[in-house]
């Protein structure tokens, strides 16, 4: 399954038998999600434009999740013993695709904090365990994308000649950013470290640094057991997505 995105460069990792289920019982469930991440572009302006959180075209992958019948939902999970609510939980997730075979819920951590993932498995790990759901999928920065990110905002910045953040709150709309960032940056360059260097250094360490939800912090996760014994598809967004 996912050969098209594995040709692609994306990650892909199944557990607990998440690869027979989605093959066998949402054949074209798992067809239409594979078209929506192969549709997937990102122009590296875009990174740098939103600041470091979702990027539009992340957006647009959601709204054509919700388009195709993955709207967000509400899990409400209440236990009553003799007439007495012992416990009540309510789990949120982004998308959920139903069918008569089953449940489906997929969450998008682009760019989030780490922790996120532990409650994202944990949901699914609660959902499946009450048969509210069949399968978890948690989609992510891939371990490609992490790893040329600095390359690619480096890049980015040189092809366009900016000299100053200024120059790419006009071009791109680049949110404010802090006086500890911008501090930064000119010590850098005061160093002699060319601007697209310096700028794309701290960007990038203060943005996508390695304390935010990446492949490798969610595989650390499942490699400990995080959402056992929920079946789970796991797919990491490679650096192919991205329009330099």
């Amino acid at each position: 399954m996912f050969d098209r995105l594995s040709a692609k460069g994306f990650d892909i990792a199944t557990c607990n038998h998440a690869g027979a289920i989605l093959s066998v019982d949402f054949p074209k469930v798992s067809g239409e999600l594979e078209t929506a991440l192969l549709d997937l572009h990102i122009p590296a302006e875009e990174l740098i434009g939103s600041g470091g959180g979702e990027a539009p075209s992340t957006q647009r992958l959601r709204r054509r999740l919700y388009a195709e019948n993955w709207p967000k939902h509400h899990f409400d999970f209440r236990l009553i013993v003799d007439g007495r609510e012992t416990v009540s939980n309510s789990h949120e997730i982004d998308h959920v695709r139903r069918t008569k075979a089953g449940t489906i819920a997929l969450e998008i951590e682009w760019n989030n904090k780490d922790p996120f993932f532990d409650r994202d498995l944990e949901n699914f790990q609660r959902l499946h365990a009450q048969s509210a759901i069949s399968v978890g999928i948690l989609i992510t920065r891939g371990a490609s994308l992490q790893t040329d990110m600095l390359t690619i905002i480096q890049n980015c910045i040189e092809k366009h000649g900016f000299a100053g953040e200024s120059d790419m709150v006009d071009s791109f709309g680049m949110k404010d950013r802090t006086r500890r960032q911008r501090d930064k940056v000119q010590r850098l360059t005061e160093k002699g470290i060319p601007f697209a260097e310096a700028f794309s250094k701290q960007f990038v360490s203060d943005k996508f640094g390695a304390a935010t939800t990446h492949w490798q912090k969610l595989k650390d996760r499942i490699d400990r057991g995080v959402g056992s014994p929920c079946p789970l598809l796991l797919i990491g967004l490679p650096a192919s997505i991205i329009d330099p």
